[in-house]
């Protein structure tokens, strides 16, 4: 069931041009920087996009300007979790590493400690009515939100065609707080 939603999901996503998600990546971004969790964090984790999801570059370099501490996911493929990694300028601190993602560059994490982080920014293929989210299916970050405080916020970004009704939901899937849609 979660293959064939992420089949039908993708297809959905490449029949949207480059243009089209840039224009509603940037009224997600619009709604995300009025939201007073977002206003109200310190150090917010985002994650850095790929060319299938909402584009979180600009939210990282403009939440960079006014600020904010910034982290992003670092895989530990070994261990198969995510910590989060600070930086402080994307273009700088960025190189490309596992499934085409990236992160901070080797030898160059420095961790920010679950506790730190106010807001964590997520990622999904679909997420549902309720905030659950499907995701790539790799599990990682499920894993991850299971690990933060309680009191951290957990917003996931989609484009409004990645919101359905209802996905299935296993008992180590982690729901969002919130869902951004445009």
């Amino acid at each position: 069931m979660k293959h064939k939603i992420r089949h039908h999901i993708r297809e959905k996503i490449k029949a949207h041009s480059e243009l089209e998600k840039t224009r509603k990546s940037d009224i997600i971004q619009d709604k995300l920087f009025s939201e007073e969790e977002f206003k109200n964090a310190n150090v917010v984790m985002f994650y850095v996009s790929l060319k299938d999801e909402v584009n979180t570059l600009s939210m990282i370099d403009e939440a960079v300007k006014t600020g904010k501490r910034i982290c992003v996911p670092v895989i530990l493929k070994e261990e198969k979790r995510l910590i989060a990694g600070e930086i402080k300028d994307r273009k700088m601190d960025l190189e490309c590493q596992h499934f085409g993602i990236y992160q901070p560059r080797e030898g160059h994490v420095k961790e920010v400690p679950l506790e730190d982080i106010d807001l964590v920014i997520v990622p999904g293929v679909a997420f549902d009515k309720n905030n659950v989210r499907l995701g790539r299916g790799h599990g990682y970050y499920d894993r991850f939100l299971s690990g933060i405080p309680i009191s951290t916020k957990t917003i996931g970004l989609a484009f409004d065609f990645q919101v359905v009704e209802n996905l299935p939901k296993d008992s180590h899937d982690v729901p969002v707080w919130k869902t951004i849609t445009n």
